[in-house]
């Protein structure tokens, strides 16, 4: 069973800063981008809590420039 959750980040400011995001997160096991909203700074991702982990995801956001709030 697929997790689903919406983050906010800090710096997106665009279409291009989402799909940054959308190929790091694409890059772990486990994970699938679905949706991202520049003007709110926020993503909408799934994700198989078997084979990722919340914080993973997270620290490959931060490492790519977009440090997730909260």
């Amino acid at each position: 069973m697929l997790n689903k959750v919406t983050l906010t980040a800090l710096n997106i400011s665009c279409d291009h800063c989402l799909a940054t995001i959308e190929k790091t997160v694409a890059g772990l096991p486990g994970v699938r981008f679905l949706a991202g909203d520049a003007a709110a700074q926020q993503v909408t991702l799934e994700f198989d809590p078997a084979s990722a982990a919340l914080s993973s995801i997270e620290q490959a956001m931060a490492e790519a420039g977009y440090p997730v709030e909260g």
